[in-house]
């Protein structure tokens, strides 16, 4: 199997687009964007919920945020230290802060080093309210798997991650996800090591369908409500920075296209009907920790305990089960296309929560999956919003329990 961790890119000429890529990640970008509309259309009208930042503020660790992610650089029983991208960060631990290290810990138990996220207490700021260190999440379409270890698709926006599955967690994986075999889909928590993600917590339960026959939306009559509800998800940072807060949004206008795929159809480039079209000289895989590594070459990734993490490398038998989200169809929930830098309002239903986000980058991969989320209550099936972890945790979410009930509002 292959290590991955940056983001796994398909194998063609953009070089001309590297540029418009990277500046459309950038934090500056989204708030002039918010400000240009303003501009031209004018600021919407009625009061802003508490949450919501002003189009003139910064969606990066502004005043009105309820997040802060760095490094630990200290922890004591009572003070945690954290190196942000802005300076030192020093949060008071009460005796309510809870953490998280592949399982709940004293907080005092983190370890130098540790990539953390921590939600603030909404009355005082200064206090650490949740702390979240060295969490991963795997999401995507199983394409390998070699005994515990397995290479799954997260599409062609983030690339190939590893997921290995250790002994003591795997009666609870496979009670939620029965078939953990090439084809099916995955969603799993759990701690980010060198190389892979250890697999800890079933984050949904596994769709009975394979994943290249997602079931198709129920059709709507007439315009498509301003509100809908679902499920809201987080996914990792990737090449986004740590502390943005953003969507990926499962509907991006095709004409826009998502970053990193080129809109071809089956057919196309020596591709059949149904199988995602094939990078030229094969794909990449990404890392936990950054760095590429060639999709057909072999891979060993150390494991914990019980031998190496390795999958076989065979190329053409992994894109047999790799499937684009692109050409899969709408998913379950029909929602309006949208654009890069579009403004979508979501709303924590069970944290009632809101906020006033900007669509970063491009959540098709959630098209494939029509599952529900029980956090409070059952939601309708369908996920409308893949979050980056620090919009997910400032809107009250829990990393550790993978979802929320929310309804989004187009356009806030």
């Amino acid at each position: 199997m292959q290590s991955h961790g940056g983001k796994v890119r398909r194998v063609h000429d953009h070089s001309s687009s590297v540029d418009d890529l990277t500046d459309a990640i950038s934090p500056a970008r989204f708030a002039r964007r918010r400000l240009l509309k303003s501009a031209l259309f004018g600021a919407s009208g009625g009061s802003s919920d508490q949450v919501s930042p002003s189009p003139s503020e910064p969606v990066l660790n502004s005043e009105v945020t309820h997040v802060v992610t760095g490094s630990v650089l200290d922890v004591s029983p009572h003070v945690l230290v954290l190196q942000t991208s802005v300076g030192e960060e020093r949060l008071t631990l009460a005796a309510s802060t809870a953490a998280w290290r592949g399982h709940p810990v004293a907080p005092a138990a983190l370890r130098q080093g540790d990539r953390a996220i921590v939600q603030r207490n909404y009355v005082r700021r200064t206090i650490a309210d949740r702390i979240w260190a060295e969490i991963g999440r795997v999401t995507g379409t199983i394409v390998e798997r070699d005994a515990d270890t397995l290479l799954v698709d997260e599409g062609t926006e983030k690339g190939r991650k590893i997921l290995v599955i250790p002994r003591h967690a795997t009666g609870r994986i496979q009670v939620r996800f029965p078939r953990l075999q090439p084809g099916y889909l995955i969603d799993v928590i759990g701690l980010r090591r060198p190389g892979f993600v250890e697999g800890l917590i079933p984050a949904t339960s596994q769709p009975p369908y394979r994943a290249d026959r997602p079931p198709s939306p129920p059709m709507v009559s007439g315009h498509i409500p301003g509100s809908i509800s679902g499920t809201a998800t987080w996914h990792e940072p990737g090449e986004e920075p740590e502390d943005l807060l953003g969507v990926a949004y499962p509907a991006l206008d095709p004409e826009t296209g998502c970053e990193g795929h080129d809109r071809a159809r089956p057919g196309d480039s020596g591709t059949s009907p149904g199988e995602a079209p094939r990078p030229n000289g094969g794909r990449h895989t990404r890392t936990p920790r950054g760095g590429h590594v060639r999709g057909d070459a072999p891979n060993v990734a150390g494991a914990f305990g019980h031998g190496p993490a390795q999958c076989t490398g065979d190329f053409h038998r992994e894109e047999r089960y790799a499937v684009d989200p692109h050409l899969v169809g709408p998913g379950c929930v029909r929602l309006p296309y949208l654009s890069l830098g579009s403004v979508v309002r979501i709303y924590n239903d069970c944290a009632q929560r809101a906020r006033d986000l900007p669509v970063t980058s491009c959540g098709a991969l959630a098209r494939l999956f029509c599952d529900r989320c029980v956090t409070c209550g059952t939601s309708p099936r369908g996920r409308v919003a893949d979050l980056t972890m620090s919009a997910f945790v400032d809107l009250g979410g829990d990393l550790d329990r993978g979802c929320f009930n929310a309804t989004i509002t187009i356009g806030g």
